[in-house]
């Protein structure tokens, strides 16, 4: 599933659908929104492993994605989107919100 190191590469860009069940009002909605936003913008989406007791930031690294996908920014607190702008894009459905991961901002200065 990932690229990289004895990995197939893939033909399409990655995103990691993300969807904060104790923030979600509708799991079934957020997670279709998620798809489709992420379809738009040209991803294939994966989703986590809900039982997965692993810190988002550690799935994104080992998922080995170009990007995540979430409904809105209170799907996750500023400290866990600052490490997972470290290694992947963040995209927001509503408000309609894109983050570049640090390493490509800061590789422009």
């Amino acid at each position: 599933m990932t690229q990289g190191q004895g990995h197939p590469m893939r033909n399409r860009p990655t995103a990691l659908g993300y969807v904060d069940q104790d923030v979600s009002a509708s799991l079934a909605w957020d997670r279709a929104q998620v798809q489709r936003l992420a379809r738009h913008l040209g991803y294939l989406v994966i989703w986590p492993d809900v039982a997965s007791v692993l810190p988002l930031f550690d799935q994104v690294r080992a998922a080995d994605v170009d990007a995540v996908v979430m409904p809105g920014p209170e799907h996750l607190g500023p400290l866990e989107l600052n490490r997972v702008m470290d290694v992947a894009d963040v995209e927001t459905v509503l408000p309609r919100l894109s983050f570049a991961r640090w390493s490509a901002v800061r590789a422009g200065r």
